[in-house]
This record gives C-alpha cells, structure tokens and sequence, in this order.
C-alpha cells in the first residue's frame, strides 16, 4: 500500500490536477478538508477525477491495503507573509504525514530562504521528504522559477527586459494577485488599487508576463490578465512556461518510492 503525500502552496494547484489527470496508476485520491482545498476541488470535479475528503485527524483511517493512494493537502498562501511560520508550518505538516506516507513532496520554492534545507532539516523522518528542484539539484526559487523550469531561464527572461520592471503571472497569480499584494506587504487592503499602483510605479513596473503554462484550468486566465493589465496600466507580454519540472519531480519521487507503480 504505497502512500505518496503532496504538500503544496495553492499556487501550484494546476500542476497538481495536471499530474493527478494524467497518472491512471493512482488508485485511492485523498484531499484533506480545509479552508483551502476548495480550488483544488473544483478543477479536479471538472476534469473527471475521483476523490475522497478526508479530515486531517482522519487520515489514517482512510488508508486502504493494496494500491497506490495518494494524499494532497494544500495550504493557505497567506503563509507567505512570515517564512519562518510557513517553515514551521510546512516542516509540521511533513512530519505529521511521515508517520503514514512512503514519500512526500512539498511544492514549495526556497520561500523567503527558509526551505532552503529540507533534505538535511527532515532527514530523521521515516520517509523521503523532498522540494521541487532543477535538474542540477538547485531547489526552484519560487512557483515562477518552477513553470520556467530553472533559475537561469528566469535570470535570462528578467534580463531580456532590459531593466524594466515586468510582473510575472500564472494563471494561478492571476486569480489570487489581490490576496498575494497583501502577503507581499504591498497593502494592507486588497482593493486599494492606487495604493499597490503607487508600489508598482515606484518598483518600474511597467509590464505584466501573460505566462501561459498550457494548462487551462482557470477558465478566466485572459481577462483576469487584462484587468490586471487596465488597473495597473501595464503592457501585456505574453510568455511561454509549462509544469514539466513539477511533472519530473513527482515522477522522481514516485520512481524511489513506489518503483512497481510506475
């Protein structure tokens, strides 16, 4: 009964449908309830995958023998604000899932610096804790690094504006930008738009990156885009991306730890 756990900000919601979709080998889906599951929920509701809601306290109970379940438990992006508390936070949850899990997979980037060293930090858990990293084994910087597939092809992008401030969106940053303006500090209030203009302005902002991922979960990626774009009075550029790391971290993981389901 091999047991695969992710961990994840809801900014890498899409990456995860898209892996849950495309792996017919999973044979149990559980999502634990909470505040922030619910996006999760619906795009796995409109693609046709099967899964059960499960307490967090109640997990356990819901392993069944045979075949390959996987968990998913998403956590809120307000964590961002603080990193230490999102470190506390995510180490806690991973050591709460080691006790039933054969591997877990935080998606998460280095976050403010702090889970910078998961591997070393979690190493005493009875399971394989991992973070999406490169290729070359450099954790991502954050969930923009992660759908541009490497530090260098985002060190690369930024140059290629030549200075001028250029504001990176998934689609997923896309349906949350106002929330995560107040993570990041930039107001207090989600709707002051002319104070996060005045921010923006001040920044160099001058453009936003339409970053299209090639997963189309979030139906109002365009416009919510384009309103962005409006308020901020900022030039569209539109820009390739894709979940191909995320994809190749969980195959890793999976290949280490479930090696007969893949």
């Amino acid at each position: 009964m091999p047991v695969l756990s992710f961990i994840a900000c809801r900014m890498f919601e899409d990456e995860i449908v898209h892996i849950i979709e495309n792996d017919s080998s999973i044979n149990s889906l559980l999502i634990v309830e909470n505040e922030d599951c619910g996006g999760l929920k619906d795009k796995l509701d409109n693609a046709g995958c099967e899964y059960t809601l499960v307490s967090e306290c109640d997990i356990s109970g819901h392993l069944k023998e045979g075949g390959y379940t996987m968990i998913v438990e998403m956590l809120e992006l307000a964590l961002h604000a603080t990193p230490e508390h999102l470190k506390e936070v995510v180490y806690g949850k991973a050591r709460e899932m080691s006790e039933y899990s054969d591997g877990i997979l935080l998606f998460y980037g280095l976050c403010g610096n702090v889970l910078g060293k998961v591997d070393t930090d979690l190493a005493d858990l009875p399971c394989p804790v991992r973070i999406l990293k490169e290729d070359n084994g450099t954790v991502i910087d954050d969930c923009i690094g992660a759908v541009l597939g490497s530090r260098a092809a985002y060190l690369e992008k930024l140059k290629s504006f030549h200075g001028v401030g250029t504001f990176f969106m998934t689609p997923m940053w896309a349906a949350h930008w106002r929330e995560m303006v107040v993570s990041a500090g930039m107001t207090p209030d989600p709707d002051d738009i002319k104070l996060s203009k005045f921010v923006f302005d001040y920044a160099g902002y001058k453009n936003v990156a339409k970053m299209d991922t090639g997963l189309h979960y979030e139906k109002q990626f365009e416009p919510m885009v384009e309103e962005f774009a409006r308020l901020f009075e900022f030039d569209i550029i539109d820009m390739e991306a894709s979940p191909d790391l995320m994809v190749s971290c969980y195959k890793q993981l999976k290949k280490d730890v479930v090696p007969d389901q893949n």
